[in-house]
């Protein structure tokens, strides 16, 4: 039990690392706080080091470790959660999706560059819009019933306060309004895939159990939406379990050294294939898209043939994007030099 660790003890283990010592004591007491947490495992690195951490913490007997199976998944992956289960003596359950991925794609739609972006653009689609560039008040007549997605096209939310384009609008994201214009898409555009095969099994399973703490490995140096939605490390629910995200401080230098001085051994993703970085595998939001389905081909051909199958349409989408933004670039540089 975690009572029976004392902190100075486990600091005395620990590497000569102020941030992995802070996560080492603030870990150890929030398994002392609470009773019943979930963990929430998913063969990457950084819930490798949190499931270590908690484990370390006296948190193994309090714990219940759950992956996420989004219905497109590695062996590599598997493999990793079985080892998991030999080094600790834990069981990770592994929980269906709402609605997999493959099956997510063909009813609703393929992702496409981001979350807000492939929600925007789907919302425009269920409305029949034609990618039109006019301005907001004629499409708001044209389209009543999609302001949301009109806003974004039309850039309607107010400028950061450093100047730069909301997040919120399509601006955000340099050239893909012009793209669109000239390359309206062909296929239909959904993020749903997140919402089925990961988003609602989690919160579905929270509302199954007591749980009383829910950990996540969110790090603040990941950047993104995920990581700048919270401040610190530890949220207090007002209904629900508590939020706890014990690897939120650490930098990419802080894993390598937890990994070094704890003998973390992480995925063949890593170790064999040389990626730095994993996520729902396959995924068309990963900027590094290329190099995965490069790699998959390699090591995971089978794998390799149902991403393409099921991701395709974004990969060529994306691709002619990338291409058309290279061109936009080199000549908007001739007329404006500091264009970015």
């Amino acid at each position: 039990m975690s009572e029976q660790i004392k902190t100075a003890d486990l600091l005395d283990e620990a590497p000569d690392n102020l941030t992995i010592q802070d996560a080492l004591g603030k870990c150890l007491q929030q398994v002392r706080n609470h009773d019943k947490i979930l963990v929430a495992v998913s063969g990457g690195a950084d819930s490798d080091i949190m499931a270590d951490l908690v484990i370390r913490c006296g948190g193994k007997n309090k714990a219940t470790f759950v992956f996420f199976n989004t219905g497109l998944e590695y062996e590599a992956t598997k493999r990793q959660l079985a080892h998991l289960e030999d080094k600790y003596g834990i069981k990770v359950m592994v929980l269906p999706p709402i609605k997999p991925i493959p099956l997510c794609v063909r009813k609703h739609g393929v992702p496409f560059w981001s979350k807000h972006v492939s929600e925007m653009i789907s919302r425009l689609q269920r409305h029949g819009f034609k990618f039109e560039d006019e301005p907001l008040d004629v499409l708001l007549k044209k389209y009543p019933r999609c302001k949301s997605g009109l806003r974004w096209w039309c850039n309607d939310f107010p400028q950061t306060d450093t100047g730069r384009a909301s997040k919120f609008n399509i601006a955000y994201v340099p050239g893909l309004k012009e793209f669109l214009i000239e390359n309206p898409p062909d296929f239909i555009i959904s993020a749903k895939c997140c919402h089925y095969a990961k988003k609602e099994p989690v919160k579905k399973f929270l509302a199954s159990g007591d749980f009383d703490l829910n950990c996540s490995g969110v790090r603040k140096a990941e950047g993104g939406d995920r990581a700048s939605a919270y401040k610190t490390c530890y949220t207090q629910a007002l209904a629900g379990p508590d939020q706890y995200r014990p690897l939120f401080w650490f930098s990419n230098a802080d894993k390598t050294e937890y990994d070094a001085h704890y003998g973390i051994t992480h995925s063949d993703c890593y170790k064999v294939w040389g990626m730095k970085r994993t996520g729902c595998a396959g995924c068309p939001f990963g900027k590094s898209f290329e190099e995965e389905i490069a790699l998959a081909e390699k090591y995971e051909p089978k794998f390799h043939k149902a991403m393409l199958k099921v991701f395709g349409a974004s990969y060529d989408y994306t691709r002619k994007f990338l291409e058309f933004r290279k061109q936009m670039k080199i000549q908007e540089k001739s007329e404006e030099p500091e264009y970015e």
